[in-house]
This record gives C-alpha cells, structure tokens and sequence, in this order.
C-alpha cells in the first residue's frame, strides 16, 4: 500500500522498511501494520489535534506534571505553542504508560519506539498469526466470559498497584490474542494518587467490563470489584496477588455531621488563636 506521510520519516529513518496494511484509523490514531526487518509490528500514527474527534478532557489532565515551567504556563494559557506541547504531553503519556505497565506484568502491547508522533510497538495476533481481533468482536461462552473477566479484574488490579487507572476501558479497547486479553489505548490514563477523578474512572472501567461479559455470565452484573480494589489500594493493602471477593459492604451509617462541625470549628479556632499570637509576636 501507499506509505502514509505519517509513516514516511520512519522509513527514511531505517526504522520501517514496508507498510503492509492499515488496521484501522480510530478517533484519534491510525493504526499500520508495518515490518522492520524480520519483525512483523504495529505503527500508531497520532492525528492532528484538528483532525481528532476526542477532546482532551481535564479530568484525564489532572495531576500530570509538567516539568518546564514555561511549557505549564503556555499550556495552561493555550496559546499555538502550548496547544501543540499539550498534544505531545498527550501522546508521550501513552507511551510512558505501556513502559511502565509491561515493566509491572500488566497485559499490553510492548512499545518500542516513539518518534514524530509515531508510536511502533508488539502486533497483538491470534494463534494463526493474524491480527487479534477486539474484544467486542467475539461471541464467547459463560464459562470463557467468566475467565477473561477475571484475567482483566487480575489486569486492572496490576495496573492500581502501579498507580495508574486506564480511564476509558470498555470491550472496544481490550485485544484478544493468542495467549488471552490484552489492554490498548491508554493516552488518557491517569495517576491514581495524583488525580481527584481516579476512583470514579477505575469504578466506571471495573464496572464495564462487569456489564460487557455480564451479558454472558449474568452473575457478573452483581460485583462490586472497583469499590473493593480502591479500597484496598487507599489502606495499603492491594497488591497484585490480592484475593477479591466482587463484593463491598456499603456503609449505611447516618453521617456524623455533628461530629464533623465540631472538628471543623475546632479548627477554625485553634487558626484564630495562631493569627492572633502572630499578630501579638510582631507587636514592638
């Protein structure tokens, strides 16, 4: 096929010798199937900000840091240049996710390179060596809704102990390939302690994943895995191994507002009576 404009410095470059196929073109990437040398690999080629259809939202933003203060500030204003850092700090959070999370065992695509808003990592295939299919593809048994289920509850968990939340998981973003589900398209993952929206994003990917292969296995509809997980992460005490049951006993207990307002008034005056000394300290 005709060699994409996206693609071409790679090839100038040695790095791609030949653009087998497209795979597919999404909201915000096309995807290449492309051979280096011996290796039969995958090229994520990002689009332009005008020509993505998903907006980056700033609650995917949140708690990303931005080391150049000159970056921050032009990000922050949106000015050209700043427009165009955001859009790299987008795609190079994608890339600095997949390191970490195969670093940490976690199920997805190993990458290899990233240059020129290209991204070159592992080919997920079946067992006859073709392209894995999505997830959402595939018909499957209870028995077998059952097994991935749990093979990405397992995943989900890695990736929390790791500090990270994929923020958009459904069936359209998990791979099925030879050796079982692979997780893709992570730019929008986010820092679980950093990030004020994590546990609503880690409950709404757990909870997709319930109501997907719950249409296989209706007893999955019933499992609380995401408030289990984030409980236990917040008491230190996830871990990849961790034995979850599904289920969360909700506290039902009235809240104690009495309580609360008093240690809010106590802290409020226990403020006025520091103003009040700093005040007398600087008195002559």
């Amino acid at each position: 096929m005709k060699t994409p404009k996206r693609i071409e410095p790679l090839i100038h470059d040695g790095l791609v010798d030949e653009v087998i196929r497209s795979l597919k073109s999404g909201k915000e990437a096309a995807v290449y199937v492309v051979r280096c040398g011996t290796e039969v690999r995958c090229a994520k080629a990002y689009k332009e900000a005008e020509q993505r259809g998903f907006r980056q939202s700033v609650q995917y933003q949140e708690g990303r840091k931005v080391r150049n203060s000159r970056r921050a500030r032009a990000m922050e204003k949106g000015s050209r240049y700043g427009r165009r850092e955001q859009e790299s700090a987008w795609q190079n959070a994608e890339v600095t996710a997949l390191y970490r999370l195969a670093d940490a065992g976690v199920r997805v695509p190993r990458p290899y390179l990233f240059v020129d808003g290209v991204l070159l990592m592992e080919l997920v295939t079946d067992a006859d060596g073709n392209p894995a299919p999505r997830l959402n593809d595939l018909d499957m048994t209870a028995e077998q809704a059952r097994e991935y289920h749990d093979v990405l509850i397992a995943q989900i968990v890695r990736m929390l102990c790791d500090g990270l939340v994929h923020g958009d998981l459904s069936e359209y973003n998990v791979l099925v390939g030879a050796e079982g589900p692979v997780i893709i398209d992570l730019p929008q993952a986010v820092d679980a302690a950093g990030n004020n929206h994590a546990r609503r994003m880690l409950e709404r990917d757990v909870g997709n994943m319930a109501a997907y292969f719950g249409r296989y296995a209706p007893e999955l509809l019933g499992t609380d895995y995401g408030k289990e997980m984030w409980k236990l992460y917040q008491s230190g005490d996830l871990h990849p191994e961790a034995n979850l049951t599904g289920y969360f006993e909700h506290d039902t207990r009235p809240a104690d507002v009495r309580g609360v307002m008093r240690e809010i008034d106590a802290a409020r005056k226990e403020n006025e009576a520091r103003q009040r000394y700093l005040q007398a300290a600087e008195l002559p």
